[in-house]
């Protein structure tokens, strides 16, 4: 009787002497083939074993396999054959029932001679590099149970409906990311034992179709009572969850997250009582949180968070479910307001006041709500994330193996040393975020056993003293002290800090000058922020060694002598691809923290987060530089206009303003057509501003206290490009002697104006409250223009 050959190289078990007893049957009255075992070498000598594990073989794929004629099994998966397709001789492998190819490198168009494999029962082309313009090759699949095309480009096979849904005894459906486009049909054919459906990560763009819930409707799918598993997670799809979701009797997993549906969470979701996993999270829906989820005693995984429900969360809701271990909420309208005497009936999540039980937790994540009260311990292992509460009092004592620890935009007072110095070991910590909160004094001198540290936050806190020695001590990525009452000279020990990437230290007391050595040890610097402090001297040539910078914010100092001609060497903020910097690739922290900035372009201060590494900006107004504006600025500037405006990658704001430069605006500037921001007012700027550009696109203050001339301003210039004032009269208007009756108007007007405008400029809660007053008038006026146009 000949036995089916089964070859796999995960592991690789093609090893001679022992080859024989790898493929043949384990009699040992059997013997093997002599064709089959000289095929079998060809096949091995043809692959190459880099690491001398058998493992991520590469080489090529010997066609002598077609010798192994009962061959039924083929594994290659997790191996590097990145310089070949898929063999067109594998379709001639009529005995095979089982092969996976995934995860092994495979790239080009799948061949169609797949479909010839007729016995075929598993087939995994998941996680290479592979293409389709068509799915019709599949159909020839009859006996097909388990299919996997993640990660393939599908986008032009626009009949993987028709197709794949053709074969009606699939069991396991993974088209996840693999860039389907349109709509999802409301008709698939006749799959009535169908347990796995996973459509995540493409572009579909319709509602959910009835036919995946409907039981009874004569155009469904059929009885899809066994369905186990349905991943519709970051699509496009809109539309509201059917209220028939509940007859899916036997449905363990339901994720829709990161798509645009609305509407209410259907009642019937509590008839789900094979349930585990329930994701609706970052969609738009609305409504308050149906009590029926209570009755889903199976459930483990909870994520309705970031949507716009509304309304209080009651205890029933939680009535029954014994088993979860993952709720997340944030980002709502709900308010949860649990009798002080109630025991939840889950061990991994809890309200406000709960946060001191002795039960130990691995993941907690209450942010964005308004949770008030003091908190002494948080028996937490991993992860926190407290931010944007309400919480008061002493920051908390926290366990030494806490990964990361957020607690920002709270009113936490007192010092730092309780949680710094006074603590085990935090040789695990990663991200500590402490900002926007009340914490005063000194930032104590023990950081010498935080050596996981990678983003430190202390931000917009009343911390006071000199930066601490023991700081330097750590790798950080990130150091963010801004907006404190913090002093002195930034210290020698700063460079040894090799690997930031962002360094804000703004809205301090620091003094001294800059020192060259930023640019010289502190290589992989994005972001410079130094702004609003007491720095003087120049602006060090070191800095142009940064490669990497993109934003460089050295405003409200008293920086002098000339801006440096060797800023074209800041190349990374003329480059288009900043995507690609690796720089901002170490901005994510585990896989689920993005770095974030607050940076101050087109006159206000705003957060960016995951745009962080698209963002280009230089700012060094209200500072005594002097000289003229180098023209190699306008080099470094020069660019063009990507096709898509929302991919706009080069630099959008310079601000040169209230500084003493002289000379013209070079005309290199002319290329400046990418900025939204611009301003060299109150300078000592002469000549014709660059005609024919964006320049012209500017408001006049961008030019103000200036002896500039031409469009956008009313001041024309003669022929050689001087102002006709100052060519007529031979000094500027600013020099002629005026009459009184214009001096007491000009006085009066100096004095309305900076009556308003000087608190606006020197107090920054009340600039704060002004932007943030205009932002609110416009958007009424937004609003009324867009309903009168209607």
């Amino acid at each position: 009787m000949t036995t089916p050959l089964l070859i796999s190289l995960f592991p690789f078990l093609l090893l001679i002497p022992a080859l024989c007893f790898s493929i043949c049957h384990a009699n040992s009255n059997v013997l093997c083939i002599q064709s089959e075992r000289e095929a079998l070498l060809k096949f091995k000598n043809h692959l190459i074993d880099p690491s001398n594990k058998q493992s991520k073989l590469e080489g090529k794929i010997n066609p002598s396999l077609l010798e192994l004629k009962h061959l039924s099994s083929l594994d290659l998966s997790n191996n590097n054959f990145s310089s070949i397709h898929i063999p067109k001789f594998f379709g001639l492998l009529e005995s095979l029932t089982y092969l996976k190819l995934s995860q092994a490198q495979f790239h080009g168009a799948i061949s169609h001679n797949l479909g010839n494999l007729s016995k075929l029962q598993y087939l995994d082309l998941g996680g290479n590099n592979l293409k389709s313009k068509s799915l019709q090759w599949v159909s020839g699949l009859s006996f097909l149970q388990y299919l996997d095309l993640s990660s393939a480009d599908l986008h032009k096979a626009n009949d993987w409906v028709q197709w794949i849904f053709s074969l009606h005894g699939l069991v396991s459906i993974d088209l996840s990311d693999s860039s389907l486009e349109g709509p999802i049909p409301d008709y698939f054919g006749n799959i009535s034992i169908l347990e796995v459906l996973d459509l995540t990560g493409n572009s579909l763009n319709s509602s959910i179709p009835n036919f995946l819930y409907s039981l009874n409707r004569l155009y469904a799918i059929g009885n899809l009572s066994s369905v186990t598993y349905l991943d519709l997670s970051e699509n496009q799809l809109n539309g509201q969850i059917p209220l028939s979701i509940g007859q899916l009797s036997s449905l363990e997993l339901f994720d829709v997250s990161e798509n645009q549906l609305n509407g209410q969470i259907p009642l019937s979701i509590g008839e789900l009582s094979s349930l585990e996993l329930f994701d609706v999270s970052e969609n738009q829906l609305n409504g308050t949180f149906p009590l029926s989820i209570g009755e889903l005693s199976s459930l483990k995984y909870l994520d309705f968070g970031y949507n716009l429900l509304e309304g209080v969360v009651l205890e029933t809701h939680f009535s029954n479910l014994t088993r979860l271990t993952t709720l997340a909420a944030s980002h709502n309208r709900l308010r949860f307001e649990p009798n002080s005497s109630w025991i939840p009936p889950f061990q991994y999540v809890m309200p406000t006041w709960f946060l001191n039980l002795p039960t130990q937790f691995e993941y907690l994540n209450l942010s964005s709500n308004q949770l008030r009260g003091e908190i002494s311990y948080l028996n937490v292992s991993n992860f926190v994330d407290l931010s944007s509460n309400r919480f008061i009092g002493p920051l908390p004592r926290v366990l030494p193996t806490l990964l990361v620890l957020i607690l920002s935009n709270n009113s936490f007072s007192g010092s730092l040393f309780e949680l710094l110095c006074n603590s085990s070991s935090r040789k695990w910590m990663v991200v500590l975020y402490i900002d926007k909160n009340l914490i005063s004094g000194n930032i104590p001198d023990c950081w010498n056993h935080w050596q996981g540290l990678d983003l430190l936050n202390l931000g917009s806190n009343n911390l006071t003293g000199k930066i601490s020695p023991s700081l330097w001590h750590l790798n950080l990525t990130m150091l963010n002290l801004r907006n404190n009452r913090m002093f002195g000279e930034l210290p020698s020990t700063l460079q040894n800090s090799l690997h930031l990437v962002m360094l804000d230290l703004s809205e301090n007391h620091f003094s001294g000058s800059i020192p060259a050595w930023i640019g010289d040890k502190l290589s992989n610097l994005a972001i410079l922020s130094l702004r609003s402090n007491n720095f003087d001297g120049h602006i060090p040539h070191k800095i142009c060694d940064l490669q990497f910078l993109q934003n460089l914010d050295l405003a409200h100092n008293n920086i002098s002598r000339v801006i440096p001609k060797c800023f074209n060497n800041l190349s990374a903020m003329a480059t288009t691809n900043k995507t690609n910097n690796f720089v901002f690739a170490t901005f994510v922290v585990a896989d689920f923290f993005f770095l974030n900035a607050l940076l101050v372009l087109k006159g206000r201060e705003d957060e960016y987060g995951s745009t962080l590494g698209l963002v280009t900006s230089m700012d060094l107004s209200a500072n005594s530089l002097t000289g003229e504006i180098p023209k190699e600025i306008g080099n470094l500037l020069i660019g063009n206009i990507p096709e898509s405006i929302g991919n706009m990658e080069l630099m959008e704001s310079l601000d040169l303003s209230m500084n003493r430069l002289n000379g013209e605006i070079p005309p290199s500037f002319s290329n400046l057509n990418f900025l939204n921001h611009f301003n060299v007012s109150y300078n000592n700027l002469t000549g014709q501003i660059p005609t024919s550009t964006q320049l012209q696109s500017f408001d006049n203050l961008s030019y103000m206290g200036n002896h500039l001339c031409g469009p956008p301003l009313t001041k024309n210039c003669t022929a050689k490009g001087i102002p006709t004032d100052i060519a007529n009269n031979g000094s500027s208007s600013e020099g002629r002697k005026v009459n009184s009756p214009y001096v007491s108007l000009a006085l009066g007007f100096v004095m309305g104006f900076w009556g308003v405008v000087a608190p606006l400029f020197f107090i920054r809660s009340w600039r704060i409250a002004y932007y943030r007053k205009l932002d609110h008038i416009y958007g009424k006026l937004y609003v009324f223009w867009a309903t009168m146009g209607m």
